[in-house]
């Protein structure tokens, strides 16, 4: 796994985390954070996509272990 990939698996957890907090306590612990309470914070919005990006590099994770598993298949043949 790459720096890349450990970074955005990193931000994925911390925004799930946030979503939790959101969902069982109506608190978004980013915009508290970074934001001074609500999501217009500039470094805030930052975080948020950073997160949305991150979602997109774990596309990439997600199917990482599906062609592993078929580039080992092929080699043992």
């Amino acid at each position: 796994m790459s720096w890349i990939q450990r970074v955005a698996l990193l931000l994925i957890i911390v925004g799930a985390i946030n979503w939790g907090l959101i969902g069982f306590f109506q608190y978004d612990l980013v915009a508290g954070l970074f934001g001074g309470g609500e999501q217009s914070g500039a470094f805030a919005r930052v975080i948020y996509a950073l997160v949305g990006i991150s979602g997109l590099v774990a596309i990439s994770i997600y199917f990482a272990p599906a062609a592993e598993y078929d580039q080992a298949t092929v080699e043992s043949k």
